[in-house]
């Protein structure tokens, strides 16, 4: 009798099939459904951004400086005569390329190194995850603010700072399902084979990681919205005059009395972005379990 080939994860059907399976389930529910629909939005404004907005981020027109949110003026003026709707546009292409761009490196690092430190084990996991266990033991925010205060304030720095935040806890991840995977019957297969470590890991081991990590990435994408936001408030992220939402929040915040609209509306941007990126993080685990749930 001949042996059947080991099992592996995800089953044969093909990727266009799979992804609408998940497709559809992020939108069985209304929950995930307007999240992952919000997010969409936010991402087409990134890009058409500087098409849709009617003024520039930093065009002054001192004549029409306070003016209160109107049909010329969705979002109304700040004090420096600004229009607020074109910069919270504009601010969505910054704070997305930059969250989006140091939470990609981060996933990407972070799941290259979780996978192959915890698959070899021995030494070189023991002395990473103690690394990775200090930087854990520092606030994100708080080892951001020491990080940047070394390297200064810039755009380059703050996806430095995204990456040494969130590789840890991607890579803690990562190594959570791979030290139960690689005990399954079809990586003692592939090994007893000869199979090159690098194989193993990518057609074997790499598989039964992306639904988790596919998780993890829209939470740190979250995460670093409101990391990013936080930095530009405190004036440590990206400097004026870029339109970016939280050094929006801490300009307008002294003129808040005569402005308020000008504080309003960058913080619900931000707020609606963190709980959409949430909503739809929420979803795509419970699609992703119907993904891999048995035909």
């Amino acid at each position: 009798m001949v042996p059947s080939a080991p099992l592996r994860p995800l089953g044969s059907r093909p990727r266009v099939a799979r992804l609408w399976t998940v497709v559809r389930a992020l939108f069985a529910r209304p929950t995930s459904g307007f999240g992952t629909a919000v997010v969409a939005l936010f991402l087409l404004l990134a890009v058409f951004g500087p098409l849709l907005a009617p003024y520039g981020a930093n065009e002054q027109v001192f004549a029409e400086a306070r003016q209160p949110p109107s049909l010329a003026r969705p979002f109304g003026t700040d004090h420096l005569g600004r229009d607020v709707f074109s910069r919270v546009l504009l601010g969505a292409r910054d704070i997305v390329a930059v969250a989006g761009l140091g939470s990609l490196i981060a996933v990407s690092l972070g799941a290259v190194v979780g996978l192959a430190t915890s698959y070899v084990g021995g030494a070189v996991e023991e002395l990473t995850f103690r690394l990775f266990d200090a930087l854990l033991a520092m606030p994100a925010l708080l080892l951001a603010l020491l990080l940047l205060g070394m390297l200064g304030p810039s755009r380059a720095n703050v996806l430095i700072v995204l990456t040494l935040a969130y590789v840890p806890i991607v890579a803690r991840v990562v190594r959570s399902v791979v030290l139960d995977v690689k005990a399954k019957d079809y990586v003692a297969a592939a090994r007893l084979q000869g199979e090159p470590l690098a194989a193993v890991l990518r057609r074997d081991v790499l598989p039964a990681v992306l639904p988790a990590l596919a998780v993890e990435a829209a939470l740190r994408f979250s995460y670093a919205i409101f990391l990013v936001a936080s930095l530009g408030f405190l004036g440590a992220g990206v400097q004026p005059p870029s339109p970016d939402w939280g050094l929006m929040i801490r300009e307008a915040r002294t003129f808040a009395a005569l402005t308020p609209w000008a504080l309003v509306a960058p913080a619900v941007a931000i707020s609606l972005l963190v709980v959409a990126v949430n909503l739809m993080a929420e979803g795509l685990a419970r699609a992703l379990q119907v993904q891999r749930s048995p035909a």
